[in-house]
């Protein structure tokens, strides 16, 4: 007979989904798993709350690659909750990842503009000289205009309650290569955003593409795929929220590698790694094809963390985590 645990329905549940890196060809890989992925999270995932995306939307942040995941985003958009969406470094980056890659800084504003379309306010014009560079700032703000008109996104960092929920999303305001680089003013922002009505038994999801440093899979200091550049002023913040679990990208590490779950080592809040809907990487440092992602559920004394493949459409066998609610805050002696 069933038991109780196995009749209770969680409060509420959510999926989260990172590095869709969606390319311009309609039959590149990574877009036939993200349109995989989200006939998979349709089959299974009525009533979800949303779905997450933490970053690396597109793969070089390109008007035809935006155009291409409006496309995919269409065939399912009858059928599945609303996606909200965090910056990742290939989306608002100045290097586009390509062979070879293209380096924004090193170009006049015309180049800029023949390779990322209009670029309407974020061009400096230097004294009105036409062959000046466009600043680091301008290409900053044309890369995340670009991403908030398809998104639908208000900035690179913002929040959402959802049926009483907080859902805190952090991102770069700098076009860094590869790294997250938050200002004062996030970080700030931060705080306050996670002090609003938090309670030790209502866990507050945040979302950040880049993990922190020493946690998740793939985060190693030797392993160089952290990549917060304020990465202690962002633990420190943390730290006083335990009830917190974040979600990172970035590394694409495989939902059956050690530490996908970071208990938080007795003072930072628990922290999982996503994996990545385009491909994967394993701990012996190789390229795996495949498509995975988290499925999330909230009930009144735990949270449910489930890894899946979206590729055979089945739940990932020992990534399956529970953290129980309300948790206990550590005082120091």
């Amino acid at each position: 007979m069933e038991n109780e645990q196995q009749r209770e329905q969680p409060l509420v549940s959510f999926q989260v989904i990172t590095d869709t890196h969606v390319r311009d060809q309609a039959d590149h890989i990574y877009n036939r798993h993200l349109e995989k992925a989200l006939a998979d999270i349709a089959s299974y995932a009525k009533g979800s709350s949303g779905i997450m995306h933490v970053g690396d939307v597109t793969d070089r942040g390109l008007p035809e690659e935006y155009k291409e995941l409006e496309r995919i985003l269409g065939l399912y958009r009858d059928h599945l909750p609303k996606i909200r969406y965090t910056v990742g470094n290939h989306d608002i980056g100045a290097i586009l990842w390509q062979d070879p890659p293209i380096n924004l800084t090193t170009m006049t504003p015309h180049e800029v503009g023949e390779v990322l379309g209009h670029l309407e306010h974020a061009v400096e014009k230097v004294n009105g000289i036409p062959g000046s560079l466009i600043t680091t700032e301008g290409i900053w703000q044309k890369r995340l205009n670009d991403f908030t008109a398809i998104t639908g996104m208000k900035g690179s960092y913002h929040d959402h309650w959802i049926e009483g929920y907080h859902y805190i999303f952090l991102g770069s305001e700098q076009p860094h290569p590869k790294d997250c680089d938050m200002s004062a003013e996030q970080l700030d922002w931060l705080e306050a955003t996670l002090s609003e009505q938090a309670s030790p038994d209502r866990p507050i999801f945040v979302f950040l593409h880049q993990p922190l440093m020493d946690t998740v899979a793939g985060s190693m200091k030797d392993q160089g795929w952290y990549g917060v550049n304020q990465d202690a002023e962002v633990k420190d913040i943390l730290s006083r929220y335990p009830q917190t679990i974040l979600f990172s990208g970035h590394t694409h590490w495989q939902l059956e590698a050690p530490r996908t779950m970071y208990e938080g080592g007795g003072h930072l809040p628990t922290m999982f790694n996503a994996a990545s809907v385009a491909y994967l990487w394993t701990d012996e440092d190789e390229h795996l094809e495949g498509s995975q992602g988290l499925q999330v559920d909230v009930y009144a004394n735990r949270v449910l963390v489930r890894g899946r493949d979206y590729v055979t459409g089945a739940w990932i066998e020992g990534a399956d985590y529970t953290i129980p609610y309300p948790v206990m805050v550590q005082v120091d002696m």
